[in-house]
């Protein structure tokens, strides 16, 4: 570690993960490391659980010889930034938390605070495949599917509601989501509706990314599936498209590891789509899982800003 750098501590809080780093103002990591997140016991622990993961990265980085100046923690669900409030998160049974004034009040550091999938937007369009634009659409595409976006350089949120795209509906007559609507989105073109898609048809278990493998090699019932899938990401990355002009969209989360199997296509599906429109750049995701805690490190130094 060089001598005395300005360091943020940065998590990305998951279902599964903790992920964390030390990270400087130039979005150089000095330390990662990941912990269990511990929902199985209930709401209170995970913020627990974060709350000791942020004390050990300051330790480590002061111990190390840095100066730690605050924190950045990032979260999944419905997220109000401006309040700094977790509206609502499935996985780990939040509602209504006040979590930035929680955590910050236990840290005694300023403490940047946001939702998962704008935190790795945002890393995308600083760091990664969407630097230089100032229209941007960062869909990851995993267990769920949603968006962030960038309208002439700035992030659309409104009270944490914004990007939802994994809840548009593409089939009324299809699987029931966990929305409590039919044929979201996330019922066709989420890894876990193709391996559920996949399995209802062969009885067989696999993962999207070898689903993918399948139907680039000609399996029948691997390129239906896969076909559907990407079928339904293009129709609604159309509307998308049409409404908002991105000059970029970034594909990340577990099927866009899938590469050209995904995007050449996704962009041909979705060319065949647009009239008007400006044809949006389709771009895999260059930040991986890191993309999150780098997210939640730009909004530590915004937030010390």
């Amino acid at each position: 570690m060089t001598a005395s750098p300005e360091l943020v501590v940065a998590i990305d809080v998951g279902g599964t993960r903790l992920k964390g780093a030390l990270v400087d103002s130039e979005a150089r990591r000095f330390h990662e490391e990941t912990r269990s997140t511990p929902r199985d016991q209930g709401p209170a622990a995970v913020i627990d659980a974060i709350v000791a993961f942020a004390t050990a990265l300051t330790d480590r980085g002061r111990r190390a010889g840095g100066t730690v100046s605050g924190a950045g923690v990032v979260v999944p669900g419905l997220v109000d930034e401006n309040k700094g409030v977790a509206v609502v998160s499935a996985n780990l049974g939040w509602r209504d938390l006040p979590l930035r004034s929680m955590i910050e009040s236990r840290l005694a550091l300023p403490l940047g605070f946001g939702q998962d999938v704008r935190a790795g937007g945002l890393a995308e369009f600083r760091l990664g495949a969407a630097r230089s634009t100032a229209a941007a659409l960062f869909v990851p595409v995993g267990t769920g599917i949603g968006a962030a976006m960038v309208v002439d350089g700035h992030f659309v949120s409104n009270g944490g509601l914004a990007g939802e795209i994994g809840h548009v509906v593409v089939d009324p007559a299809g699987a029931s989501c966990g929305c409590g609507r039919r044929g979201c989105l996330e019922t066709v073109a989420s890894a876990s509706a193709v391996g559920r898609r996949y399995a209802e048809r062969t009885g067989r278990a696999a993962s999207g990314a070898e689903i993918a493998r399948l139907a680039g090699s000609g399996d029948p019932d691997a390129r239906m599936v896969w076909d559907e899938a990407v079928d339904a990401l293009a129709a609604v990355l159309a509307t998308c498209t049409t409404l908002l002009a991105p000059e970029v969209i970034v594909l990340g989360g577990g099927l866009a590891e899938s590469g050209g199997l995904l995007l050449e296509p996704l962009r041909g599906a979705l060319d065949a789509r647009l009239t008007f429109e400006r044809r949006p750049r389709l771009a895999r995701a260059e930040l991986g899982d890191r993309a999150g805690a780098l997210g939640a490190a730009l909004l530590a130094w915004e937030r010390l800003r």
